[in-house]
């Protein structure tokens, strides 16, 4: 790392968890972030300011007035632009050192596989299934881990699916894609805003120690947040061998 760097992110530096080798390994990584959303926003902020050396943003909507209350990525002078877009314009304003690669078109099929493949850690900060059960697909076949978040009204949850361990859940060992319910939108139930800055922010904590190999992941253990109430669940997340996509069927 050059003196910028060194200076940019001392305070990681710093902490022996972390340290050069560690600083090092963030500046090297390539993430894909799923969703420039509420989760996306605040994850995309922080792996940009720690210096991430390419951050992938796919997200082929355009910013609404309606998203401004929660998606800090975006600007009111933003409104009607590509959120990919107006992402990587705010990102380069935090970094400059970061590459974003801005994907303004919904990802799918042989491009979301070919995504995930380049990555190193996958971020699904997406509102629909669909997505989510796609990216977690690409994740399995390619191997790679998978931090997922949600947040609807004032619930919140977050976990890490990592492939690369032996007999590792998937999303489709939570929510098997065969039951999957109907997506339940903010636009229709609501979502507090401080609520997606709090999973979005816990997704980018959870990639950077991935891409470190530091400290213990979410694998394998949901968190459920009540902001209401702000309390904290957590539950494990069992393997299941009859899985469609990780399981004994699925191989």
């Amino acid at each position: 790392m050059n003196d910028e760097q060194l200076l940019r992110y001392s305070r990681h530096i710093l902490l022996p968890e972390i340290g050069i080798e560690g600083q090092a390994a963030i500046t090297n990584a390539r993430v894909l972030i799923v969703g420039a959303g509420g989760l996306g926003s605040p994850a995309a902020c922080y792996l940009a300011s720690a210096g991430v050396g390419t951050l992938v943003l796919a997200d082929g909507d355009s910013v609404d007035l309606t998203n401004l209350q929660r998606q800090i990525l975006h600007r009111t002078a933003s409104v009607g632009e590509a959120k990919a877009t107006s992402g990587q314009r705010t990102l380069a304003e935090i970094n400059p050192q970061c590459h974003v690669l801005a994907l303004t078109e919904r990802l799918a099929g042989e491009a979301l596989d070919e995504q995930v493949a380049q990555a190193d850690v996958v971020l699904d900060c997406c509102d629909n299934f669909a997505t989510r059960h796609a990216i977690n697909q690409a994740c399995v076949r390619w191997k790679k881990p998978l931090v997922s978040g949600a947040a609807i009204r004032f619930d919140g949850q977050i976990t890490v699916f990592d492939p690369r361990q032996p007999n590792a859940p998937c999303y489709d060992c939570l929510f098997p894609e065969a039951e999957a319910a109907d997506d339940v939108r903010c636009a229709v139930t609501g979502v507090f805003a401080p609520l997606t800055g709090i999973i979005g922010s816990m997704q980018a904590a959870e990639a950077l120690k991935l891409i470190m190999g530091c400290g213990q992941s979410l694998a394998g253990r949901l968190l459920l947040l009540d902001a209401l109430h702000m309390t904290w669940r957590e539950v494990r997340i069992p393997h299941d061998a009859a899985c469609a996509v990780c399981g004994e069927a699925g191989a």
